[in-house]
């Protein structure tokens, strides 16, 4: 860092005038100065002094000299500045947030000794230290100082920590102490430091050490616990004074001291992790630094001096200007000072981990900065001031921002998207996506906060496609997945983050409710979507419709309004939002209702008063008085009454209102005397629930406060004495009966006579109930009250008394109950008749006056009647036997059903006339069928078929005429019926019954009557559909006639007549319609020909005009001149296309041409610029002399065209002479040859020729040769006569030409002897080179036609010697090839030699060639097929051409499939050691051991020779460099399988080496390797099973069987090898690629194991030996120790060993005498070769051995 003098804010005095103490505001706007006397001067950001104000003495009897500022700082908040004074006080002056607010002192500490340093590093909190040594900390807020910590030294200096939550305090005694109010978990230490060497006047707290200095002039940094870093010795420089001052930058990186004109600057290097010094800034005359300040954006450092003068510097590491609209300042490593230069305003960049800053931006319209440091990410919002720092390992610059949002930076690095929150310094959340795109994510960060909802931070995204995943920021976990079935291009969350919408690429809108999980679609073809700012309104485009959803919980209720245009955006502001949609050019506005946005959004996020406040703008209206409404049930809700009660103020309920107040004015007192929420307290929660009517909820309120009395006044108040009394009564209340005497009297006074009637009631006093109840004219209760009491009915006057008002009353029925009670039936009828009571009365007569219930059932059906109840009359009727009354009621009540079965039980004549009624009603019910029945019994037919016909259902009707009617009047009916329709326009139904009576014509007679076509044709098209196309042209021309052209057209169309149709149109001069007819039903040119004829009609300007708007002027040129109309042709181009006029010209001269008019015609041809057209118009004729004349005149090169064309006349007549002379005459001797040539004239064509064109004579010569070769052997005869010519007339060289030219004419002899001349002439008297292309030319010719030995002889005279070889070879003439190579050229004796061999071979006389070449006649051999000559033939050779041919052979042969012939080839050639072999001595391993049937005595010959060639193979191994190599050893591995496969087979014909047989299967098993697997488990498992090892043979067979399933599944990944753990039998064998058990043999193992392991007394083990190991392993799995496998067995040798002179072959003592004892017994021929071969192998059998003899 660099310091740069700025500016002297105040100019230093004479003499000594120290600034004490200077100070900068948090903010970076103020700056203050303390002078010597006791004057704050205060300074804008800018230098410029703006206000003073002076401090006070403690106590101003001293004097206000009395005391001097030691200490000085400003507030937080800028707005207050602490003074500390040695007059032992600390006064805090309020100076305000503008220059010239009054200062006041709003806080003084009084301390007990001087204030000699002073801090303020947080909000209400002042740390200051004492001359008597303590450090203390004044609290503004609670106006009381307390002690820190205590020392007994004067505190020289104090400073904070860069956060501010850490002080260092430096003491005269040179201690340093350290105190943190938080120490930021850094877990550094408190107390007492560092004991400085002097006191540290000058101390600084930097990032990463603390700096102190003082007289000693030495500077020393001391790292986090006090130890020393570093020392800077200024001590012995003259120069130096002591240091005063210290201040470290605000950023910790920088540290500046204040000496003697001087200032020390430190910058602390990160990279090397020191202090290093800076270049001093050194001033002259500056005197002592007495005080440093440094602004808190570290951009500039003030120095007060001891004269009073007060510098100010620029403090900058580099400054740079980005983009010429900001400039960067780097006051530190870690800090950067962002200015924007237009407006001025400054953002400081500050990295709070001290990394150095490397590079800034601005990016996203120039509103966000992003800058980079090693380990973290600073990102920033120019706008808002708010900054974040996040750890951030850096990706090479790979990561891409968006800006979009303006609370959260996004950013994209390698598939992962990280979400800061600015003003935030953890990452907000990251999550994995591929998709960058800022419409497919979507944040909201506490955009518009809800009631209730303390933080509220969500992200959707999309994880792919067609997968939306919701996040919940704050818990950092998943609260959606939405997968959807077509992708989406757009999604976005609500303001509260409670709602998803997105779109799909269908423009499908979908609605996505987060709590529920519930998925809406809400929109099709939706074009543009926006949530309104600042609500939950939704505003889309559908096509040319605008959609508001103003409720988005009800999205079926969307308010839709058309529109002409796009939607381009939203504006809200100014009390109003407008949806901007541009209709053209133009931006029109559509106004949203504001009310419902912002009434519902406040509403929404519980804003109460927002609402409010909205609602207070708005004039009373309908709609206004609703919102009001709302807002005051949900604020009683919430219990903010004083809004409620605006509400209710503002709807004018003034009860509600003035009750809420009172409320209100409760709680408002509550809450000033108790604190807390006044709305707890019981009187208000009883009063609100009094305002809801519920009485019982605020009584209960009041009895858990035991305020009975309050509950009574309650009910009191609202006259509801009843609960009042229940209270009383509950509560055991002393006022109880009072109460109850003031209840009575208050209902008497107010006149309630039923009420208190009631209360006497009540208390059971029934006689002056009654007296009440009769005195409130309530007889029918009082009635009530005497039936109940049996004491009361016996008091006669007062029943008469009650009877007698219910009569007067008309309350006849309960005078009739009273009656009955009383036993007076008679007056007790009569009142239930009066009163209608008829089932009372009915009930009394059956048991009173049974007589009188008919009577009184009818009178009941008559009152039922008069009531309107018609369907309950009905049984009364039929219970009285009125049946007409009856029927009358059914059919009054639609009772449909019961009137027929009424009707049904009655008589005819009774029941006739109500059936057509009932038949009525089905018919209207269209229940035909059963109106039809219904008429039929009423007699009236007449009436079914009429409502038949009224139906439209002629069949029926037509079927019931025809069954009560004959046939001619029912067409007469039908016919005067349809003609009725007709007359009524009703003309379908008239046809539909011209047609029933089968009169379609009458019909079509009806249609064409009245004019209407459509129906006629329809009609003739179904019934005469022979005469459709003769209608429609009748029509056609019918219409046309009256003028009706349009329909005329169609009907002529429909008869496909369109040329009519034109003719029409035509006709009345309609061109246009015409033109449209033509053009739509005419054809390719139909249009065109109508297009001509209608500007023929118009002429002149007007045609062209018309054929121009066609576009068929041109054609209508060419229409004209092919119809011979020239004149209307020459008049179109004339006015419109000129160029054409030519073309017209021509086309007239050819018109006139075929008239045969030829003169005009040539003035055609003439005028058309064709005078070569007239030319051949005249040529044609042969009027040669016309032809000549316009040639000559018009064009002069036909002229040789004339006499050309007079010449070929000539030449047709044959007379060749005057042809000749005219064609020479048009300078054409070329034709002159061509004629002659055609009429074979060959002489005069040479004379022409020679003459005219000499050029060409050679090419005639050699054409007329080849005109020779043609014609066969006349042709030849002529060349070779002009040969023989030629050699005459010494032309050799043409004459050899000749002779060549000859070819065979089927006289080989005479071309023979052509091509001998030509050889002869050419070496005689050509020249050499010329000779020799003669002869290398006949040569082949003659060997060609056989003549070897003349071609030969030509070449030899030329000494073409190999020619000639090449040539006794083709006539395989050896001999003579031979004797010519070793004659003349010896060099060609083994070219002869190889041709021969070649000839032999292709002759396939390999006999002969055996002598010449033997390996070509072996090959040839090879090559067809004959091996066993080839062998044969080889066996003759030497041993390395035999071999290479048995290998060739045993190829073939494994190929073929023919193993054992391979094998049987080298048991008799034996096996060399060649590693070429190598593979075919495997294959033939491998196929023996997989071949099938070798498991018998019968295979030892098979498995004997497989061994043999094996032990010959392995014998001449040893003796070759293959010795002891990987295939060496593998073949010695294979020989000792092959050895026990025959020891096997050999035991196999002896009963008792049956065991011998079995171990040898056993022991093959640790060999799987080279083996099928499965067939030697097969083989081990029922060799153990034939000689009973059960437990083996289970094993085995298991095995085999798990081998088999594994073959069909294609792997060995299933097996189990639990059971050969510890044994040599391998685990990983190949798999075999088939199955080489069969099936039926797999079967029977399945199913003998499957039996096997149903018993259980089998173990499922191997049998173990001494050795604890498993009885056939040569390895013993505990020790390791290999044993010697038996020779006979294949088994470890234990003990009992016989030893055999080849080192490592042994033999079990037992088994082998048992083996020596077989073949004693049995004299088997196989086990005497088996032990022939291991005396072989071994080297001699044991002394104990059997003799062969």
């Amino acid at each position: 860092m660099q310091l740069k003098h700025l500016r002297t804010l105040l100019s230093p005095q004479d003499g000594a005038a120290k600034v004490t103490c200077m100070a900068w505001s948090q903010n970076n706007a103020k700056f203050a100065v303390c002078t010597v006397d006791r004057v704050v001067l205060l300074y804008d950001e800018h230098g410029e002094r703006r206000d003073k104000f002076s401090t006070k003495p403690a106590d101003m009897k001293y004097g206000r000299k009395s005391y001097m500022v030691k200490g000085m700082a400003f507030s937080p908040d800028s707005t207050k500045i602490a003074i500390g004074q040695t007059d032992n006080i600390i006064y805090v002056y309020k100076i305000g947030e503008d220059w010239g607010d009054k200062k006041v002192i709003c806080n003084k500490f009084i301390q007990t000794s001087a204030v000699t340093c002073l801090q303020w590093p947080a909000e209400y909190v002042i740390v200051f230290g004492l001359a008597e040594g303590k450090v203390r900390l004044a609290n503004t807020k609670t106006n009381k100082s307390s002690t820190i910590y205590g020392t007994d030294s004067y505190v020289v200096s104090l400073t904070t920590n860069c956060s501010g939550k850490g002080i260092l305090s430096g003491h005269a005694d040179g201690t340093i102490v350290r105190y943190f109010f938080d120490d930021e978990g850094s877990g550094e230490s408190q107390g007492k430091l560092v004991n400085h060497p002097c006191p540290p006047y000058a101390l600084a707290w930097a990032t990463n050490s603390i700096v102190a200095a003082g007289c000693d002039r030495r500077i020393v940094a001391y790292g986090k616990e006090g130890h020393v870093l570093q020392t800077f010795d200024y001590s012995r420089d003259p120069l130096e004074r002591e240091f005063t001052t210290a201040a470290a930058s605000p950023g910790g990186q920088s540290v500046v001291l204040g000496s003697y004109d001087r200032l020390r600057v430190l910058n602390w290097s990160p990279r090397r992790n020191i202090w290093e010094e800076a270049k001093p800034k050194e001033i002259a005359n500056l005197y002592t630094i007495t005080a440093l300040a440094w602004k808190r954006d570290g951009s500039r450092l003030c120095a007060g001096t001891l004269c009073g003068g007060v510098e100010q510097f620029d403090c900058c590491l580099r400054r740079s200007i980005y983009k010429n609209k900001f400039e960067l300042t780097y006051v530190g490593p870690s800090q950067v000072i962002v200015k924007n230069l237009s407006s001025g305003t400054r953002v400081v960049l500050k990295s709070h981990y001290g990394y150095e800053v490397e590079e800034v931006k601005i990016l996203g319209k120039e509103r966000y900065l992003v800058a980079h440091t090693s380990d973290t990410l600073l990102l920033g919002d120019l706008t808002t001031n708010r900054l974040s720092e996040v750890a951030w390992q850096g990706s090479g610059g790979n990561e891409k921002y968006f800006f979009e949002n303006e609370n959260v930076c996004m950013i994209f690095n390698a598939g992962e998207l990280t979400l800061v929150e600015y003003g935030s310094n953890d990452t907000l959340g990251s999550v994995r996506t591929e998709f960058m795109n800022p419409h497919l994510i979507s944040v909201r960060i506490n955009e518009r906060r809800q009631r209730g909802m303390e933080d509220d931070k969500k992200l959707a995204y999309l994880v792919d496609i067609k997968t939306i995943a919701i996040v919940d920021l704050i818990g950092g976990y998943n609260i959606g997945t939405i997968s959807h079935e077509s992708r989406v291009d757009w999604l976005e969350l609500n303001e509260t983050g409670h709602k998803l919408l997105f779109r799909d690429r269908k423009l499908r809108l979908h609605l996505y409710d987060i709590e529920s999980c519930s998925k809406t679609m809400i929109l099709n073809f939706c074009s543009y979507v926006q949530w309104v700012p600042g609500s939950d309104v939704l505003v889309a485009q559908n096509r040319n419709n605008l959609c508001v959803w103003y409720n988005i919980e009800a999205p079926e209720r969307v308010t839709t309004s058309s529109i002409r245009g796009d939607v381009v955006g939203l504006e809200r502001g100014g009390g109003k939002t407008e949806v901007m949609v541009t209709e053209g050019v133009t931006t029109v506005a559509y106004t949203l209702d504001e009310g419902l946005i912002e009434f519902g959004t406040a509403i929404d996020d519980g804003n109460y008063t927002r609402a409010t406040a909205f609602l207070e703008t708005l004039e009373m209206t309908p709609e206004t008085e609703a919102m009001w409404k709302t807002l005051s049930k949900l604020s009683l809700e919430a219990k903010q009454l004083h809004i409620a009660e605006r509400c209710f103020s503002a709807l004018g309920h003034v009860a509600k209102a003035r009750f809420l107040h009172e409320t209100n004015e409760i709680a408002d007192q509550v809450s000033r005397e108790y604190g807390g929420e006044g709305t707890d307290f019981y009187q208000v929660r009883a009063r609100l629930a009094m305002l809801e009517k519920n009485y019982k909820l605020a009584e209960m309120i009041f009895l858990e406060q035991n305020a009975v009395e309050e509950a009574m006044d309650m009910y009191q108040e609202l006259h509801r004495w009843d609960e009042c009394i229940a209270v009383a009564e509950a509560k055991g209340h002393p006022a109880l009966e009072k109460l109850r005497r003031g209840y009575y009297q208050w209902l008497m006074d107010t006149q309630q006579e039923e009420r208190a009637g009631e209360l006497q009631e009540s208390q059971g006093d029934g006689l002056a109930a009654i007296s009440l109840y009769l005195k409130a004219g309530l007889p029918a209760k009082a009635a009530r009250l005497v039936l109940n009491r049996e004491e009361l009915l016996a008091n006669t006057e007062l029943v008469e008394h009650i009877t007698a008002a219910l009569i007067k009353g008309e309350l006849y029925e309960r005078a009739g109950d009273l009656f009955e009670k009383i036993r007076n039936p008679q007056r007790a009828l009569e009142c239930y008749c009066k009163g209608s009571a008829f089932m009372k009365a009915v009930e009394l007569a059956r048991l009173a006056f049974p007589v009188e219930v008919v009577r009184l059932e009818e009178a009941w059906g008559d009152h039922l009647v008069q009531q309107k109840q018609l369907d309950a009359a009905i049984n009364h009727y039929i219970e009285a036997r009125c049946s007409i009354k009856a029927i009358e009621a059914a059919l009054g009540a639609r009772q449909w059903k019961k009137a027929i079965y009424i009707l049904d039980l009655q008589d005819r004549n009774t029941a006739s006339k109500y059936y057509p009624r009932v038949a009525q009603h089905y018919a209207s019910l269209q229940e035909y069928e059963i109106a039809e029945e219904l008429y039929t019994k009423g007699d009236r037919t007449k009436d079914a078929i009429d409502m038949y016909t009224q139906a439209g259902r002629w069949e029926q009707a037509h079927k019931l005429a025809m069954k009560c009617m004959r046939p001619e009047d029912v067409s007469v009916l039908y016919i005067t019926q349809a003609q009725e329709m007709e007359k009524q326009g009703k003309y379908r139904e008239a046809e539909r019954l011209y047609v029933t009576v089968e009169e379609p014509d009458l019909a079509i007679t009806m249609f064409k009557k009245h004019k209407l076509y459509d129906d006629m044709i329809r009609l003739v098209g179904k019934h005469h559909p022979d005469l459709l196309s003769d209608t429609h042209l009748h029509l056609g021309k019918e219409l046309e006639a009256e003028g009706r052209l349009q329909e005329a057209e169609y009907h002529y169309l429909e008869a496909q007549e369109w040329k009519a149709t034109v003719n029409m149109y035509r006709s009345n001069g309609l061109w246009e319609e015409a033109y449209r007819v033509a053009k739509a039903h005419g054809g390719a040119n139909a249009h065109k020909h109508v297009a001509y004829l209608w500007a023929k009609s118009l002429g002149g300007e007007a045609a062209v005009r018309l054929l121009n708007k066609l576009g068929l002027l041109e054609a209508a040129i060419d229409h004209a001149a092919d119809n011979c109309s020239f004149e209307f042709a020459f008049e179109l181009s004339r006015l419109a296309l000129k160029h054409k006029t030519p073309e017209i010209h021509l086309r007239y001269a050819m018109y006139l041409e075929d008239e045969g008019k030829f003169e005009e015609a040539e003035a055609e041809f003439i005028k058309a610029g064709k005078p070569k057209e007239a030319v051949l118009m005249f040529v044609h004729n042969q009027d040669w002399e016309a032809a000549q004349r316009v040639a000559e005149a018009h064009d002069p090169d036909s002229v040789a065209e004339v006499l050309v064309g007079q010449a070929r006349g000539a030449l047709e007549e044959k007379d060749f002479q005057k042809a000749e002379g005219l064609l020479l005459r048009a300078q054409r001797p070329g034709l002159a040859l061509n004629y002659y040539k055609e009429a074979g004239l060959w002489s005069d064509a040479l004379r022409i020729c020679k003459d005219y064109v000499p050029g060409q004579l050679e090419a005639l010569q050699e054409e007329y040769e080849r005109e020779a070769t043609k014609k066969g052997a006349r042709g030849m005869e002529g060349l070779v006569e002009q040969a023989r010519q030629w050699e005459q007339a010494g032309e050799y060289s043409r004459a050899v030409d000749c002779y060549l030219k000859v070819r065979d004419a089927g006289s080989s002899s005479l071309v023979e002897k052509c091509w001998l001349k030509a050889a002869e002439l050419s070496i005689k008297f050509l020249p050499p080179p010329r000779s020799l292309e003669v002869v290398r030319a006949v040569g082949p010719q003659l060997i060609g036609i056989g003549k070897h030995s003349a071609a030969a002889e030509l070449y030899l005279n030329l000494d073409l010697v190999k020619e000639a070889i090449d040539a006794f070879i083709e006539g395989e003439e050896w001999n003579k090839a031979k004797r010519v190579a070793k004659e003349l050229d010896p060099r060609y004796e083994d070219y002869v030699d190889q041709c021969y061999k070649e000839f032999l071979k292709s002759q396939g006389k390999v006999d002969s060639l055996v002598g010449v070449d033997v390996v070509a006649a072996l090959d040839l051999y090879v090559e067809q097929g004959q091996w066993d000559k080839c062998i044969e033939t080889a066996t003759k050779q030497n041993y390395k051409i035999l071999h290479k041919y048995v290998a060739l052979y045993a190829t073939h042969l494994i190929r073929e499939g023919g193993c054992a012939q391979a094998l049987a080839l080298y048991v008799q050639h034996g096996a060399p050691a060649n590693p070429q072999n190598f593979n075919i001595y495997k294959r033939i391993f491998t196929d023996m051991v997989s071949s099938p049937g070798t498991n018998s005595a019968e295979a030892y010959h098979s498995w004997a020779d497989l061994r043999d060639v094996l032990f010959n193979l392995c014998e001449n191994l040893v003796k070759s460099s293959e010795a002891n190599s990987p295939a060496h050893e593998e073949f010695e591995t294979m020989l000792l399988i092959a050895h026990y496969y025959a020891t096997r087979s050999a035991a196999q014909s002896v009963k008792e080496l049956e065991t011998v047989a079995a171990r040898l299967s056993v022991s093959l098993l640790r060999h799987t390797q080279l083996l099928p697997a499965d067939k030697a488990f097969y083989e081990a498992g029922t060799a153990a099973k034939a000689v009973g090892w059960e437990n083996m043979a289970f094993i085995f067979l298991n095995r085999f069987l798990d081998l088999t399933d594994a073959i069909e599944e294609g792997t060995l990944d299933a097996l189990d090898h639990s059971d050969f753990q510890d044994t040599d039998i391998p685990f990983e064998v190949p798999l075999p690629a088939k199955q080489h058990i069969p099936e039926a043999q797999r079967e029977e193992v399945r199913d003998w194991v499957l039996t096997v392991s149903m018993d259980q007394r089998l173990e499922q083990v191997l049998p173990r030996d001494e050795r604890g190991a498993y009885e056939a392993s040569l390895v013993a799995a505990s020790t390791g120790v290999r044993a010697l496998p038996c020779l006979i067995t294949g088994y470890p040798i234990l003990r009992n060993k016989i030893e055999f002179k080849r080192p490592g072959k042994a033999a079990n003592k037992k088994n082998w005498n048992k083996f020596l004892m077989a073949i004693k017994t049995s004299h088997s021929p196989m086990c005497q070769d088996v032990l022939k071969f291991i005396s072989q192998w071994c080297g001699g059998l044991p002394s104990t051995s059997f003799s062969f003899q």
